[in-house]
């Protein structure tokens, strides 16, 4: 199937991104900003869904779409299983890129960053403060595990509801949260001439290639660059 008339037009120059336009220069402050706008934009239905890429230790990548459930100066927050092919990839390669799309506004979010494990503490309360059929849920679901049929989770969740008809749904062991610490935040703005805009910011840590010309000081360790599409 040939692809190739597929096109759609973005914003002309006139709504270009440029640097003057950085609500801040602290690149989290500025996801803020943008995610508020997604959020208020009645086209986007899940302003915080976003793709997650892990990797294995060799380097063989997986990708697919999680929520986020929370973000700030420490970073990106999501929950998940962590026996399901993600949660072991994190374990044995704590890195993660995270893409935000919001096709209505042409805007996209690029994130790069090491991962941890959320407290324990912090996973069980944001666990019971989820709908109670998604706690059974999460218990009924061993995540990326083989299953026979559609049947066999029905009867598990029927199976569950009744036990804890009376009862708070535990938090498995097996179930909670990551954050992911950035060290690359990518803001993207679609052009219709695909001279897009990208305005990259990272961390200055010790050893990281030095500023250039073309580098800009951001907030705190924060320098950001513009990059071409």
């Amino acid at each position: 199937m040939d692809l190739g008339p597929l096109r759609k037009s973005y914003r002309g120059d006139v709504e270009a991104f440029e640097e003057q336009h950085l609500a801040s220069r602290d690149p989290i402050q500025q996801f803020g900003v943008w995610f508020q706008e997604a959020a208020g934009c009645p086209d986007i239905g899940e302003p915080n869904a976003m793709c997650l890429a892990t990797c294995t230790r060799d380097g063989k990548p997986s990708a697919r779409m999680v929520l986020l459930k929370g973000f700030g100066q420490d970073g990106f927050r999501f929950f998940t299983n962590h026996e399901s092919r993600k949660g072991k990839e994190l374990d044995s390669n704590p890195f993660a890129s995270l893409v935000f799309y919001w096709e209505p506004l042409h805007r996209q979010v690029r994130i790069e960053g090491s991962v941890r494990r959320l407290p324990e503490e912090e996973s069980e309360r944001y666990f019971h403060s989820r709908p109670r059929s998604s706690q059974i849920g999460a218990v009924v679901s061993q995540q990326s595990t083989v299953i026979p049929d559609r049947q066999y989770l029905r009867q598990k969740n029927t199976e569950l509801e009744e036990r804890y008809r009376d009862t708070a749904v535990p938090k498995p062991p097996y179930w909670g949260g990551y954050i992911v610490q950035p060290e690359v935040v990518e803001f993207w703005q679609g052009q219709t001439n695909r001279l897009h805009d990208r305005i990259v910011f990272r961390r200055l840590r010790d050893g990281a290639a030095p500023p250039g010309d073309m580098t800009h000081r951001g907030e705190g360790e924060w320098v950001f660059e513009r990059l071409a599409p």
